[in-house]
């Protein structure tokens, strides 16, 4: 099933209005084929996450680096002394989310020190105390992001996590006409189309051209926060994760920024370093991804996995919650169109 036939039919099942996908393999050099929606921008949500972790790779910002020493309002909070390494890790010990958006439903604005301040106190009751070596047990969490995206930007000079992650990721990779924020894909004329996401009442009705994400939209608008934010193709986030795959092979741009902490497996579950595993079952990634495979989901219906053993990406880009987010047909299509793109990315190496 070519790339083109797995994004119809998704559409074709109801799991999507939109829906574009991807597979690529190095063998030896990169193939690779796209399909559906390959020229509409989807909101990327959560694949936000791994490139804020790489951004702060690529900058060189020593991972132990406590968050205190980069952000001040998170001085004289419960995690001044996380490092970057257990927020990016969801080892710090925080909730999974807070609401920080809510005052833009009564109308007022975005105190950002307040918001800042109640995402890095939201430590769990599980995880009190000094922090473990190795970080507290893992729970997947936004608010992490939030904190470790906010810290990048400040201590590159950067607007927001979005514009630092254009510096030092996209723009390298001569990406950034096809990925990045709204703000920045628009100052190089990248206008769209977009994929529109859901109806929100209180952000005017349907959301398209915008982030989907409430924290986001409340902390960075436009631009990018270290959770979500990035807009993107899929040929463009298809050849994002060959440079991944690359660097850890040690060769391509990436390779001299050591991105290998990012991936490797941590104790207490599959969560990485701005990465996730493969889960042993019932595995998005499908039942063909080999054991080592890593990469993320998005919110919306997003979902980009690399296999580093057999050199192969697997892309999948819809706007699920288009029907509302109770629509969740998207969970019984990642495993069958993961598997499809995967056997499409093996018949290349003929």
């Amino acid at each position: 099933m070519s790339p083109d036939d797995v994004a119809k039919r998704v559409v074709a099942d109801g799991v999507a209005p939109a829906c574009a996908a991807g597979c690529a393999v190095r063998a030896p050099t990169w193939k690779r084929e796209t399909g559906g929606d390959a020229g509409l921008f989807f909101d990327l949500a959560s694949l936000t996450k791994p490139v804020t972790a790489m951004a702060i790779a690529c900058a060189k910002i020593d991972r132990a680096t406590p968050l205190g020493a980069l952000l001040p309002e998170a001085r004289g909070t419960a995690s001044e002394h996380a490092t970057l390494e257990l927020l990016l890790a969801h080892r710090a010990g925080l909730e999974a989310h807070r609401s920080l958006y809510e005052p833009l439903l009564a109308g007022a604005t975005l105190d950002l020190v307040s918001a800042l301040r109640t995402a890095a106190n939201a430590r769990r009751a599980d995880a009190q105390g000094p922090f473990p070596t190795h970080g507290f047990s893992p729970l997947y969490s936004d608010l992490g992001y939030v904190l470790a995206g906010a810290a990048l930007a400040r201590e590159v000079g950067a607007r927001d996590a979005g514009e630092a992650i254009g510096r030092l990721v996209l723009e390298p990779l001569a990406l950034a006409d096809r990925i990045g924020t709204i703000r920045e894909l628009q100052a190089r004329g990248a206008t769209g189309p977009y994929a529109p996401t859901e109806e929100v009442s209180w952000r005017g009705g349907r959301v398209v051209g915008a982030v989907h994400d409430e924290n986001a939209w409340a902390l960075t608008g436009f631009g990018g926060s270290g959770h979500a934010g990035l807009f993107g193709t899929v040929d463009a986030v298809q050849e994002l994760g060959s440079y991944v795959l690359d660097a850890l092979d040690g060769i391509g741009p990436l390779s001299g920024f050591g991105l290998t902490w990012l991936v490797e497996p941590r104790p207490g579950g599959t969560l990485r370093a701005g990465f996730d595993g493969k889960s042993p079952e019932g595995a998005s990634a499908g039942a063909s991804a080999g054991a080592r495979t890593f990469g993320h989901l998005g919110f919306v219906g997003t979902s980009l996995w690399m296999d580093p053993d057999a050199h192969i990406v697997s892309t999948l880009l819809t706007n699920r919650v288009f029907a509302g987010r109770g629509h969740l047909a998207i969970r019984a299509a990642r495993p069958w169109a993961h598997d499809a793109l995967w056997a499409r990315a093996r018949e290349k190496c003929r």
